[in-house]
């Protein structure tokens, strides 16, 4: 695979969405957590979606359960924590794997363009981030702890 644009994921509603459609858009892809230390991130993701949206910006969120159990719930109760907490209107998708013999394809190339502390693959928490530029090329990875407000200026970049 050549970009992040050959690959698809399946949304919360069930949908299979092809990352084609964000093609000539950045991306900032985020695996969340509802019950997680870091979950009021939402809220700076969502106003980082909104503020750039216009100029080809997109967050894109793949909840996962992997660390700490802190994501136990299914789609429905996924999309309702995001759209009554935090008025999430990014994209959202079915929870994932981002470790491990199931990590879904997207997460495999995310983790093999933008390695992690040390070189490693290994998504380490809730909340990773990776940046994607216009042409589908993974420009950047951020731990959890690198904030939406910290990651703007990347973005700023970009667009």
């Amino acid at each position: 695979m050549s970009s992040i644009y050959d690959f698809s994921a399946r949304t919360l509603d069930g949908q299979e969405k092809s990352f084609n459609d964000f093609s000539g858009q950045a991306l900032l892809v985020v695996n969340t957590a509802s019950k997680c230390g870091f979950t009021p991130q939402y809220e700076g993701l969502e106003a980082l979606f909104r503020k750039y949206k216009a100029q080809g910006f997109v967050v894109i969120g793949f909840p996962c359960n992997q660390f700490g159990a802190q994501e136990p719930g299914d789609s429905t109760e996924i999309a309702q924590f995001c759209s009554r907490t935090y008025d999430v209107t990014f994209p959202m998708f079915a929870k994932i794997d981002v470790n491990g013999p199931q990590t879904h394809p997207i997460y495999e190339y995310l983790k093999t363009k933008a390695k992690g502390l040390l070189g490693s693959e290994a998504i380490k928490w809730n909340f990773t981030k990776f940046l994607v530029d216009r042409k589908g090329d993974v420009i950047a990875r951020f731990a959890p702890t690198a904030t939406p407000r910290d990651i703007e200026p990347e973005i700023e970049k970009l667009l």
